[in-house]
């Protein structure tokens, strides 16, 4: 079977030949450079009107190299490029998405329930950091029991090492990775594993170096918004049709062209767009009216505004726009629980943060409306106790919440063992989607630091910026004479790299164990009970060292959770119904109460047969 998206701009092979367009509403003229093996010629391109050009090659097959002259000068890559093999400013590649033959004729994907979500890096995940190399790992994500990969982007950034938050060529995978068709294998092996691929997108801005828009279509942003990168794109102002069209295909994209089942966006809440429907909408209406019930694709929000009204459902409990969204509140609350961290961020759940984590648990947001410390005073969120929990990822550690932190450090190395093990367990025995991040599995002794591949200048000015964002953090404040590693140095990216040596030594093996126990214990009780899961939970913490949450699932079946998160014994009250499915330690049974340990857990499942 093939597959591919047909696109306004760009290029398109048909019988005819490769067709070359490209918005350029500034230039006055647009020429193609064109090259195969040793032949390289210049094609004028002919103005459509609206600021396009065009010009159809008969004789332009897939490898072959091009880029555009604006005006006579400067020289481009193609914005909508599906492959610049010798990085962003070089010349773009023919590519032909019909060449690769899909061996996943059956796959439709999985429904949302089942997500049981893996971040992770492509170029630190594995040794060689290719896709390739990732596909070697499968098995093992297979026998974690995760469900769904999702890539931090992979949209052409400048250098051989990022992130991928600094992508300016949006439609093609950097090649530092791999080719379109290694790509293309990796969705394919996994889809034959059963495994979902999502992948991270980012519409908010363009990296800072390789962007070259500024030149040619300085429409595509909007100088009346701003944004922490400059002026924000432009979603609503004139000619902003042309801009929403080219993310909204961007998305269809790699959901059609490269089979992925999901996409996460990328802080959506530094989108600016004051027009209805706004771009989100109009993005996940067009991508829900395309594949309809044929596959199942979910669309995964990051937004700080924790804003509820995208995270509808229809009276089907199916997603209106967006499917979930990272909630950040519950790793910020068991952070500040574990930890004891309360600067940066953490002050805003450092009063009570086993009442937050308990409202994450129960209700989705622990900030719905009241008011942040963190952010000046002012209110953030909106109610989400109307919300299905599976509208909301939960996680322990993502990229962001190790990364950005100045060592990298993950939390088994900032908080007790036995209290990481209590809250992996109630994220993964709770009814909303869980996220790992990679290696937390094993309790990972690498760092996953941030690094990048700047030029000189871009690569000073970076490492001046990281310093600065640490200064809100007691730490930092408190001793300026710290040094976060130089991003910029390919020792800080080798650094983050896992060691596939540990999971089968101690006590790295200990930590894979209890995770796997958690993911299967989840997928035999709780999984098969999501589907059609009303609103809410109930909680309660008592002498804030234990909580209590219960959840009525889809089936009626009614889940409970007692956590006991102080360093001492705890007594709680009378225990729930129902058959025990899970407990950190055997409870010492008293009359009428329990007698939990230190850092423990007990889960308990009231119910017949799903």
């Amino acid at each position: 079977m093939k597959h591919r998206h047909v696109m306004p701009f760009g290029t398109e092979m048909d019988d005819t030949g490769t067709r070359f367009r490209l918005w350029a509403p500034s230039a006055r003229e647009v020429e193609l450079e064109l090259a195969l093996a040793d032949t390289r010629r210049t094609v004028p391109l002919i103005e459509r009107g609206d600021g396009w050009y065009e010009t159809t090659v008969r004789d332009a097959p897939a490898g072959s190299r091009y880029a555009y002259r604006i005006d006579g000068g400067m020289v481009v890559p193609d914005p909508a490029s599906r492959f610049n093999p010798d990085d962003v400013q070089r010349a773009s590649m023919v590519v032909d998405p019909l060449a690769y033959d899909w061996r996943d004729d059956g796959w439709i994907g999985r429904p949302w329930q089942e997500a049981i979500i893996y971040e992770l890096h492509v170029g630190a995940f594995s040794a060689s950091g290719t896709f390739a190399g990732m596909v070697e790992r499968f098995d093992h994500l297979v026998e974690l029991g995760v469900t769904a990969i999702e890539l931090m982007p992979l949209a052409d950034f400048p250098g051989r090492r990022n992130w991928g938050y600094d992508g300016v060529l949006p439609f093609a995978p950097d090649a530092s990775y791999g080719t379109p068709r290694d790509l293309k294998r990796l969705v394919d092996a996994a889809h034959a594993r059963g495994l979902m691929v999502f992948l991270d997108v980012v519409y908010n801005h363009f990296g800072p170096e390789g962007n070259y828009l500024h030149a040619y279509a300085p429409q595509f942003f909007n100088p009346s918004h701003h944004t922490p990168w400059g002026a924000a794109i432009n979603f609503d102002g004139t000619d902003s049709r042309s801009v929403r069209e080219f993310f909204i295909h961007n998305a269809l994209y790699w959901l059609e062209e490269y089979r992925f089942d999901g996409l996460r966006f990328d802080a959506v809440d530094r989108l600016v767009d004051e027009s209805s429907p706004d771009i989100l909408a109009e993005l996940a209406t067009r991508v829900r009216a395309t594949f309809g019930e044929r596959r199942h694709v979910h669309l995964v929000l990051e937004n700080d505004r924790n804003q509820a009204r995208y995270l509808g459902r229809d009276a089907r409990h199916r997603p209106i726009h967006a499917t979930a969204q990272w909630n950040d509140d519950i790793h910020h609350a068991f952070h500040a629980l574990i930890t004891g961290e309360s600067s940066g961020y953490y002050v805003d759940y450092a009063d009570r943060p086993l009442w937050h984590v308990g409202r994450c648990l129960a209700e989705g947001f622990a900030y719905q409306g009241e008011v942040s410390r963190f952010r000046d005073s002012r209110t953030r969120g909106e109610p989400s106790v109307h919300l299905p929990l599976d509208a909301f990822v939960s996680f322990l550690q993502t990229h962001d919440q190790v990364g950005n932190r100045a060592w990298g450090e993950r939390i088994g190395k900032l908080a007790p063992e036995r209290a990481v093990h209590a809250a992996i367990a109630c994220l993964l025995l709770s009814p909303s989607p869980p996220l790992l991040f990679m290696g937390e599995e094993f309790a990972a002794s690498t760092p996953f630091l941030f690094f990048c591949d700047f030029g000189p200048e871009l690569a000073t000015a970076v490492r001046e910026g990281r310093r600065r964002e640490f200064a809100r953090f007691a730490r930092w404040s408190d001793d300026t004479t710290l040094t976060p590693p130089d991003p910029n140095s390919p020792d800080t990216f080798a650094a983050s790299k896992l060691d596939w040596r540990e999971p089968a030594q101690q006590p790295h093996c200990a930590w894979l164990a209890h995770y796997r126990r958690c993911i299967a214990l989840r997928r035999a009780h709780i999984v098969p009970r999501l589907a059609g899961i009303p609103p809410s939970g109930s909680f309660e913490v008592d002498r804030d060292e234990v909580l209590y949450v219960n959840w009525t699932l889809g089936d009626r079946a009614e889940l409970h959770l007692v956590a006991n998160f102080s360093p001492e014994h705890a007594h709680t009250i009378e225990a729930s119904s129902g058959d025990l499915i899970f407990a950190t330690d055997e409870p010492a049974a008293q009359t009428n109460e329990t007698v939990l340990r230190p850092y423990s857990v007990l889960v308990t499942l009231a119910t017949g047969s799903p």
